[in-house]
């Protein structure tokens, strides 16, 4: 059976945006720019990219994973579990 993942097309428009402030803090560095101005912009570049993995990771909890546990499969469910934590390690290094 082939999964079927969630769709995070809506999220596209808001990466462009994201991939147009980098390529402004690009310009900010290559103009030579104001360094406190320069980590502004990295700060609202960083948090629109943590909205993006917000809103990705709250459509896998609520399609994926709920999915996953409320199906017949322990395997399935575990997998998950373990996916999960594993996120959630990953996330705490950042």
């Amino acid at each position: 059976m082939i999964p079927l993942y969630p769709d995070h097309t809506g999220n596209i428009a808001a990466l462009k945006r994201i991939e147009g402030q980098v390529r402004g803090i690009q310009k900010m560095i290559a103009e030579r720019k104001y360094c406190v101005d320069i980590l502004n912009q990295i700060q609202a570049a960083m948090r629109a990219l943590a909205s993006v993995e917000d809103k990705i990771l709250e459509k896998h909890l609520n399609g994926c994973v709920s999915q996953a546990v409320r199906g017949k499969s322990t395997v399935d469910r575990a997998e998950k579990f373990t996916e999960i934590l594993k996120l959630i390690r990953q996330f705490r290094k950042l």
